[in-house]
């Protein structure tokens, strides 16, 4: 099911219902270069000193039944991180307790930063990328994950990220 975009005037044919960050907010390009860092689509390690992991904060979509994700960076202690790459490959691994982080991607489509919020990762089973939970908290992202968004809520994020600068 596709929208009329309100930003361009078009019809696009489907409505993104993932959007994703591709590194964490403290990435920066001259790190690739750094030999005690690493970045891939699944983890990443800036200097040998802070650690992140790639998941998704899924939000159900109240008046559709599908599920909105954001694909989001969080920071994990040495020990934590350590153990979900230490289990990454093995069956059963979705059975480990939640790793505790800090949410390391700006969302700036709220009002408040995104950064650093409190959160749980949950592994899942080997081929599935981690659910990040988040503290619940008053901030709207935290509301939006306990509550739900409604599919215009989705097609407002969607115009908003697919055309940036637009006003």
């Amino acid at each position: 099911m596709g929208f009329h975009c309100s930003h361009c005037g078009r019809h696009h044919d489907e409505l993104p219902m993932a959007f994703a960050a591709p590194a964490p907010d403290y990435w920066a390009p001259e790190f690739a270069a750094d030999p005690a860092s690493e970045l891939t689509s699944d983890i990443c390690v800036i200097k040998g000193q802070a650690f992140f992991v790639h998941g998704l904060i899924e939000i159900p979509v109240v008046d559709s039944g599908e599920i909105f994700s954001w694909g989001v960076w969080v920071s994990l202690s040495q020990d934590n991180f350590t153990r979900a790459l230490k289990l990454w490959d093995t069956p059963g691994r979705e059975g480990e307790p939640a790793y505790f982080g800090w949410l390391s991607t700006e969302l700036t489509l709220y009002s408040t930063t995104t950064i650093n919020l409190r959160t749980n990762l949950h592994t899942r089973p080997v081929g599935e990328r981690p659910s990040i939970e988040l503290e619940p908290t008053d901030h709207p992202l935290a509301v939006e994950q306990r509550s739900g968004i409604t599919r215009a809520r989705v097609q407002q994020i969607a115009e908003t990220l697919l055309h940036p600068g637009a006003r």
